[in-house]
C-alpha cells in the first residue's frame, strides 16, 4: 500500500491510501507479539521483542539518510514505490520462514523444549508456596470478557498514557531541532543530530532488555514481577528529559542524546509491555489483547500530538497580518510584528520554548504514572483463565 501512495494523483486519493495502509499495518504487532510468545518462554520475551521493536529505530536512522536523496533525485513518490516494494520481500520471507515451532523443521527437540518450559509462580507470596502455572484450554476472548479483566486496562493505561510520548517525540523532534537550534532535518547537523538520537535508542533499548531475563535467572523472581521491576527502572530513563530545555542552551547535542536515551527508556518499555500480555493472558488470547492495547496507544499519541500542536500554536502568541489573526513566527517578528496576544510564558521560557518545557515535564512522568496504574491494577502476578 505504501508503494500506491506514490501513485497518488490528488490529496483525498492519498489520505485513502494512507488510511487502508493503516488498516494494513494495524495486524503487524499483534502478530508480531503472538509469534514472540509462540517461539520464546516468558523470561526471554522481553529480549526478543526489543529486537524486533528496534526495526522502528532503525527505519529512523535510515530514512534521514535515503528518503531526502531518493526524493531529490527521483522524485517524492519513488521514495514511496521504494519502500512499499521492501514490503514484498518481507512477505517472501515470513511465507517462506514463518511456521508453528512444533510444526517447524529448523526447530530442533532441545529447543522445542526450551520455548515450552513451564515457568513457576507465586502464588502465595506470604508462604512463600510456588506451584506450576497450569496449560489452559486455547479458548478466543470475547471484548466484552476483555474490558471487564483489570489486567485489560493496566495494559490499556500503561499504553494510553506513554505511547503518545514515543510519537511526540518521533514527530517534533525535528521541527524542535529547527525552531529552537536552526537545524533543518536535511542539514547535514540535523542528519547527524536525528542519527545520533535514533542511535542512541537502537542499542540502549536493545540492551535495557536483557533486565527482565537477570530478574528471573539471576534474582529468582517470576518474570511478571521482575518485569514491572525493570519497568519501573524504564520509567525513570524519561526523566532525562527534564534536562533538554536547560542544556540546550549549551549545545544542540546535550536535547539529541538526552531525548535519545529516553527513548530508549520508552523502546525497553513498550517491548516489556508487550510481553506483560503474554505473560497475563493465555496465548489464543494474544492477538485480541495486543489489538486493544494497540488502539490506545493510538488514541493516546493521537491526543498527546494533537495537544502539542495547540499547545505550540497557543505558546507563540499572535499578531495581526491583513487583518488576521495569525501565529506569531520568527520571521514575523524579526520583521517588526507587534504582538495581539502575548507569548506563553512558563518556568522563566516565552513562547514556542515554554510550550517545549510543559510537554517535555509530561513525558518525563508519563511512564511512573503508567507503572503505578499498572501495578495498582495488577499487584501480584495472576494469569487469566478462561
Amino acid at each position: 500500500m505504501t508503494a500506491v501512495i506514490g501513485m497518488s494523483i490528488s490529496v483525498w486519493l492519498f489520505l485513502g491510501c494512507r488510511a487502508v495502509l493503516a488498516l494494513g499495518e494495524a495486524g503487524n504487532f499483534p502478530a508480531a507479539i503472538k509469534v514472540t510468545a509462540e517461539y520464546f518462554p516468558p523470561k526471554d520475551r522481553a529480549f526478543s521483542t526489543s529486537i524486533f521493536n528496534a526495526g522502528s529505530s532503525v527505519g529512523a536512522l535510515a530514512a534521514p539518510l535515503t528518503i531526502p536523496l531518493i526524493a531529490k533525485y527521483m522524485g517524492w513518490e519513488m521514495s514511496f514505490i521504494i519502500i512499499g516494494a521492501l514490503g514484498f520481500v518481507w512477505m517472501i520471507f515470513w511465507f517462506w520462514l514463518y511456521k508453528k515451532p512444533e510444526e517447524n523443521p529448523r526447530v530442533n527437540a532441545a529447543e522445542l523444549a526450551y520455548i515450552n518450559e513451564v515457568e513457576k509462580v507465586e502464588k502465595e507470596l506470604k508462604s512463600g508456596v510456588e506451584v506450576e502455572e497450569r496449560k489452559v484450554e486455547e479458548k478466543r476472548i470475547s471484548f466484552r470478557k476483555a474490558f471487564s479483566l483489570r489486567q485489560t486496562w493496566s495494559l490499556v493505561l500503561g499504553r494510553v498514557l506513554t505511547d503518545g510520548v514515543w510519537w511526540f517525540f518521533l514527530f517534533w523532534t525535528p521541527g524542535y531541532l529547527s525552531d529552537q537550534f536552526g537545524y533543518k532535518s536535511s542539514s547535514g547537523m540535523g542528519m547527524a543530530l536525528i542519527f545520533t538520537l535514533y542511535a542512541i535508542v537502537t542499542f540502549v533499548s536493545i540492551y535495557l532488555c536483557k533486565l527482565p531475563t537477570y530478574m528471573v535467572d539471576k534474582r529468582g523472581m517470576n518474570a511478571y514481577e521482575g518485569r514491572m521491576l525493570s519497568m519501573f527502572f524504564f520509567a525513570c530513563f524519561p526523566l532525562l528529559a527534564l534536562g533538554a530545555q536547560p542544556l540546550g542552551s549549551v549545545s544542540a547535542w546535550f536535547p539529541a542524546i538526552l531525548i535519545g536515551l529516553a527513548c530508549a527508556g520508552h523502546q525497553a518499555w513498550s517491548a516489556n509491555i508487550y510481553s506483560c500480555v503474554s505473560d497475563m493472558f493465555p496465548k489464543s488470547t494474544i492477538g485480541t489483547l495486543t489489538g486493544i492495547a494497540q488502539f490506545a496507544a493510538g488514541v493516546g499519541s493521537f491526543c498527546v500530538n494533537k495537544g502539542a500542536g495547540a499547545l505550540f500554536t497557543y505558546a507563540s502568541g499572535t499578531t495581526m497580518v491583513d487583518g488576521k489573526e495569525v501565529e506569531m513566527t520568527k520571521s514575523l517578528l524579526a520583521a517588526g510584528a507587534e504582538y495581539a496576544r502575548p507569548a506563553m510564558e512558563f518556568m522563566g521560557y516565552t513562547g514556542k520554548p515554554a510550550g517545549y518545557a510543559i510537554v517535555f515535564g509530561y513525558c518525563a512522568v508519563a511512564y511512573l504514572i503508567g507503572w503505578l496504574c499498572m501495578k495498582s491494577l495488577v499487584p501480584h502476578y495472576k494469569k487469566v483463565e478462561l
